[in-house]
């Protein structure tokens, strides 16, 4: 990529999106191209069709997508499911199209088997059964790397595409009915700070095993992917190191200051036992993350109380 490109990034304005966005103009690429939901509706076919005719990108990001965690996905499967495919599929072809030079597409760690071996490498991707809880959201995102791959074998378009680990830091969906479990629970443990609660309860057992990245390596990884690899075998984003839920809530509590107690429901569902990446493919291709865990939540903590009420 040219630092006078014209690079199109869908979802600017979410958690990757706006990493992605930040990163591109840390390296001088000021030639973007941004739309919000209202001003460009991704599952509208004939929408994205014209936007791309007009404007012709020559590198894409797609960073948009119908997120969120456990309770997100078992209340919204048609969401999850059908916009989700309908948001990749209508920029893919587009952008193939009208000649886009390449397209750099994100997907995540849950479309590999709920009971695969650990680390999770890429080539375990569909030789087992889903995790359940969600499913629909991990359908859609294999249906999209099977796109690119069958993008560049008929048509030789160059559609990579990238697996994140579970993504954490500043303009994270803290809404409890639908965000992730690291943000959900800074917000429960930052509330709960507030408000003296003398406890903070917590959905599961607390035994599920973890990995999460800092979302600016995230975009980090998904750039210099971008300028370094052109092929269409999938790519794992990760730390290769994971955390359990208990020790991850721990930290939280530390981070934020919290003196009250911890309580795990175990009535509520667990999601995967384990999910941690392979990076050994990332690595060999020249890149590791280099935010901690704990300097991560303490960035994203200090993102939250200046910009959440």
């Amino acid at each position: 990529m040219q630092k006078t490109s014209t690079i199109y990034v869908a979802g600017h304005n979410g958690l990757v999106g706006s990493a992605i966005c930040r990163k591109l103009r840390a390296n001088g690429h000021d030639n973007l191209l941004l739309r919000s939901h209202s001003e460009l509706d991704l599952c509208d076919q004939y929408a994205v069709r014209a936007f791309f005719e007009e404007h012709k990108p020559e590198y894409v990001f797609i960073a948009a997508a119908v997120v969120g965690g456990i309770h997100a996905n078992s209340t919204r499967p048609v969401n999850f499911l059908k916009d989700n495919l309908q948001i990749q599929t209508n920029i893919i072809e587009s952008a193939y199209l009208f000649k886009t030079t390449k397209l750099g597409f994100l997907g995540s760690t849950c479309i590999y088997p709920r009971d695969c071996p650990q680390p999770i490498k890429e080539e375990y991707l569909l030789s087992g059964p889903l995790e359940d809880t969600n499913k629909w959201y991990a359908i859609a995102k294999i249906a999209g790397i099977k796109l690119c791959q069958a993008y560049r074998e008929q048509y030789n378009f160059n559609a990579i595409s990238m697996m994140p680990t579970n993504l954490y830091g500043p303009g994270d969906n803290f809404d409890l009915t639908s965000s992730h479990v690291l943000p959900a629970l800074l917000r429960k443990f930052h509330e709960g700070k507030i408000n003296q609660a003398e406890s903070v309860t917590i959905w599961g057992t607390g035994k599920p095993m973890r990995e999460f990245l800092h979302v600016d390596d995230v975009a980090d990884a998904c750039y210099y992917l971008m300028t370094n690899y052109n092929d269409g075998d999938i790519v794992n984003i990760g730390m290769g190191q994971d955390i359990s839920i208990l020790d991850l809530a721990l930290l939280i509590k530390e981070t934020v200051g919290y003196q009250g107690e911890i309580v795990f429901d175990s009535t509520k569902p667990d999601g995967t036992p384990r999910k941690m990446t392979d990076v050994s493919r990332l690595h060999k291709l020249g890149w590791q993350h280099t935010i901690t865990l704990e300097e991560g939540l303490k960035h994203t903590y200090q993102w939250y109380k200046e910009n959440t009420d």
